[in-house]
């Protein structure tokens, strides 16, 4: 794998517009290092409007600088975990964070100590009109907030509590070791995460069974420990859910992004009553593959030989044509992340793995991907640059204190992208055969984005209430339970292989708890405001070009209304299944 040094400037992402150098960063770290604590001069008085405006200014001020510092320390470190000088700079923010939470945590505490008419006439006071979610949310939450010094001595619980996804992170991308593979020839290949997804598509299937078995069985050399790092998470979801006075860590989690636990419960139930579904998809793609038994390390292989390759410039101008249908401002955007290096291409000795999209407010977002020219590397692009284009509509359009997105609906932009880059390539394929790799394609979506997150949030839920409930959650009890989830969701006809046991350890979404079901509910929104927007619908369009505007004004289901998606109606899911039906039936008469 290449040195990061050795990769073209042009594949790098920019960070100049956040900071110069590492001199300007550590000039703002100093600067908010010697004057945050300014800000105790307004404690024991947020009693009066003038001092309450004047507080969250300054936080706000505090906020930015603090949040601008961490994010250019962080991508840094995701660009190259090896570099030290990066990871001391993070290391520094993280720690500052925590004393800076500490010492502002009295605002919300006295805030929330205010009665509930004062409260409401700050909402309904042209002055604080970028702060009314910020009270509304105080109301909302009273009940689940603590004393002021409580809260003190729970922020500073942030700085370790924190620990489980990074320690996990560093050993996933810098300590697992995975046994190198072969194919059915004998030819030897090393296995790293950055190509496992190329060997999991390959049209050798020796190769893409002995991928998933170094895959996951890299990481069950482990599973004690990694199963230790992973219930020290878990504890830590329910610990703060419990002082907070939630039922479950589920239901604080749910009630954070103001979703009804009947979204969750209606898409657990909707894939289960479905997965039949899924069976017939499985079904077709045994024949394709003319195989007599399908096994879950065949999922991802591909269904025509030789995959064409795509250049990352092939692959963004796919991406623009896709989305041309939601204007030529919209391309234009495109145009400039690209021109002005908001992407880092390719992988890079200590890049994380994987693929994101991230950015602060005032800043360009940023892409990291790790482009190996397949066409997933395609529908990657499109995604990470969805989630993007979300980021520089809402900032541009809303300020600071409501731009940020909740996380329901983060994943809706970006896979809408994905959904017209499907559309737009079935409706330019030349050929049946392309067509039936396209459909291939799109199911595996909706296998890797519904079944499997589904699978995934069952498995959390389960474990989360196993740990509250007070039974059994030992590596063998979670190994076990995910097998068996897994003969559930796979059914009869689908071979299994032991390692699969295993898989549920390396997921890195499972340390940002109840993230992963969003997953599914956003390929659902998306699905349906795709297919409006291809079919010509003007006001779902007008719609969807407004959600992406608005940030966190409203609720996320209430957002995702305004592009019309209605998550608290169960025909919303039964017409995804019931038009996967359709396709399987479309494209069976292709073959």
């Amino acid at each position: 794998m290449k040195l990061r040094a050795e990769i073209e400037q042009k594949y790098k992402w920019d960070l100049s517009g956040y900071f110069k150098d590492t001199l300007e960063w550590d000039n703002l770290f100093n600067y908010v290092k010697n004057n945050y604590k300014e800000i105790l001069k307004y404690e024991n008085k947020l009693n009066n409007k003038e001092n309450i405006f004047s507080c969250l200014e300054f936080e706000n001020k505090i906020s930015f600088n603090t949040g601008l510092l961490y994010v250019y320390a962080s991508l840094l470190t995701k660009e190259d975990s090896t570099n030290s000088t990066s990871q001391n700079l993070l290391n520094k923010i993280e720690k500052l964070s925590v004393e800076i939470d500490e010492n502002t945590a009295f605002i919300s505490a006295e805030i929330k100590e205010l009665d509930d008419e004062f409260l409401n006439d700050l909402i309904s006071d042209e002055k604080f009109k970028n702060y009314d979610l910020y009270f509304k949310n105080i109301l909302k939450n009273k009940k689940h907030m603590l004393s002021k010094n409580e809260e003190k001595l729970l922020a500073g619980t942030d700085e370790f509590s924190g620990q489980f996804s990074s320690i996990f992170d560093k050993f996933d991308t810098a300590d697992v070791k995975f046994d190198d593979i072969k194919d059915s020839y004998g030819k030897v290949y090393e296995m790293n995460n950055s190509v496992y997804s190329k060997y999991s598509q390959s049209q050798d299937r020796t190769l893409r069974k002995n991928a998933y078995i170094s895959m996951n069985g890299a990481y069950g050399k482990l599973n004690h420990t990694i199963t230790e790092i992973y219930m020290g998470s878990v504890k830590s979801d329910c610990f703060y859910s419990k002082i907070r006075h939630f039922n479950s860590s589920l239901e604080a989690s749910l009630y954070a992004e103001e979703v009804n636990k009947s979204v969750y419960d209606t898409l657990v139930k909707c894939v289960n009553d479905n997965l039949s579904v899924f069976h017939n998809f499985f079904d077709l793609k045994r024949k394709i593959l003319k195989l007599d038994k399908l096994a879950v390390y065949d999922m991802r292989a591909g269904t025509m030989p030789n995959e064409k390759e795509y250049s990352f410039e092939e692959a963004y101008e796919i991406v623009k044509s896709a989305t041309r249908v939601l204007g030529d401002d919209y391309v234009a955007v495109l145009d400039t992340a690209k021109s002005d290096r908001w992407l880092d291409v390719y992988a890079n000795k200590g890049k994380d793995t994987g693929a994101f999209s991230w950015g602060f407010y005032s800043k360009n977002p940023v892409v990291l991907l790790n482009f190996e020219n397949t066409i997933n590397d395609v529908f990657t692009l499109g995604h990470e640059l969805g989630h993007s284009m979300h980021t520089y509509y809402s900032n541009k359009n809303q300020p600071i204190q409501k731009a940020g997105y909740e996380i329901f609906v983060a994943e809706v932009a970006s896979t809408v992208n994905e959904m017209l880059i499907i559309n737009y390539l079935l409706k330019n394929a030349k050929t049946n055969s392309e067509k039936v790799y396209y459909y291939d394609y799109l199911f595996k979506m909706f296998y890797s984005t519904i079944f499997r997150q589904t699978l995934f949030a069952e498995f959390e839920e389960h474990v989360h209430s196993c740990y509250e409930k007070g039974l059994d959650t030992t590596s063998q009890a979670l190994n076990d339970y995910y097998y068996n989830l897994n003969k559930k969701y796979f059914g009869e006809n689908v071979e299994l292989v032991d390692e699969i046991k295993y898989e549920w350890s390396r997921i890195p979404h499972f340390y940002s708890s109840f993230y992963v079901y969003k997953y599914a509910t956003g390929l659902i929104s998306a699905f349906l405001i795709a297919n409006k927007i291809c079919a010509g619908d003007k006001e779902t369009l007008q719609g969807y070009r407004k959600f992406l505007t608005m940030g966190s004004t409203k609720p996320p289901v209430e957002l995702l209304k305004i592009a019309g998606v209605d998550l608290d109606n169960k025909q919303t899911f039964d017409y995804v299944f019931n038009k996967m039906q359709e396709l399987l039936k479309d494209w069976e008469k292709l073959i």
